[in-house]
């Protein structure tokens, strides 16, 4: 208990000390801000337009396409939160900066995270609220206490498969000096989270929910709340693939970090 709070009490002193230096450059706050805020909006449009030529996507609303959307938004924040440094690992390992997290006797993963953290994330948190209170009451569906519950377990599953892919993606720095490809790679792939599963074919379902498990980022989760009586098995096994998805990424950084030697100059 002791050790979380203490980490904690860090996590709060580093954060804070980033976001006052963030701040001195408020404009290109704002601007990024909107620019992510039109980002999101311009998918839904894309949604919207794809769904004025057909009545559904195999099966699948407008609405709950935008629920699903919503659900991806939410379970992506905490990534753009706290682990949005992830995008700095290739340059800081060939640059050599890198070795400076050895440095401290805390957690090198925990330290290297809580240096960088994407404030607008609230934007993307913001939008994904709304979204899902819209989509929620345009299907009629119902909100109680257990329901919100079970809302915050299966977001914090998703986040956490979100989270392992892109690290995962990003720990092949240590092995491969142009690591860029990996990492869109890992994006682009990521970027089809939004969508049913059903939408692919039997190789790809099979790839997107087994291999490189985006299927539960929203599309199995969500189901709990807008198929209710139809809930695929999978759905029920979203905690175990997040957190199994996590530890291996934890495990990937470990070997990552332990071979790690620095530039060399």
């Amino acid at each position: 208990m002791r050790s979380l709070l203490r980490y904690a009490r860090l996590y709060l002193l580093i954060t804070s000390q980033y976001v006052k230096s963030r701040m001195q450059y408020r404009a290109d706050f704002l601007i990024s801000s909107v620019g992510m805020a039109f980002s999101s909006v311009a998918t839904v449009l894309v949604f919207w337009v794809l769904f004025r030529s057909i009545p559904d996507l195999v099966g699948w609303s407008f609405n709950e396409i935008l629920f699903m959307y919503a659900f991806y938004l939410l379970s992506v924040v905490p990534l753009q939160l706290f682990f949005d440094h992830i995008w700095q690992l290739r340059f800081h390992v060939v640059e050599g900066t890198f070795i400076k997290y050895y440095l401290r006797p805390i957690n090198i993963m925990f330290y290297y995270m809580s240096d960088m953290i994407d404030i607008k994330g609230w934007v993307k948190l913001a939008l994904g609220v709304s979204m899902l209170i819209y989509a929620s009451q345009r299907l009629g569906l119902s909100w109680n206490l257990w329901r919100v519950f079970l809302l915050g377990i299966a977001l914090f599953s998703s986040s956490l498969v979100a989270i392992s892919i892109l690290t995962i993606a990003a720990c092949a720095t240590f092995w491969i000096i142009g690591s860029f490809p990996v990492m869109d790679l890992a994006i682009k792939i990521r970027d089809f989270s939004p969508y049913p599963m059903t939408i692919f074919d039997g190789f790809f379902r099979f790839l997107f929910t087994y291999l490189i498990p985006i299927g539960f980022v929203a599309f199995y989760p969500s189901q709990l709340f807008l198929r209710p009586g139809e809930v695929p098995v999978l759905t029920y096994f979203s905690p175990v693939v997040g957190i199994g998805s996590f530890a291996l990424a934890y495990f990937v950084w470990n070997r990552g970090v332990n071979q790690y030697t620095g530039t060399g100059s």
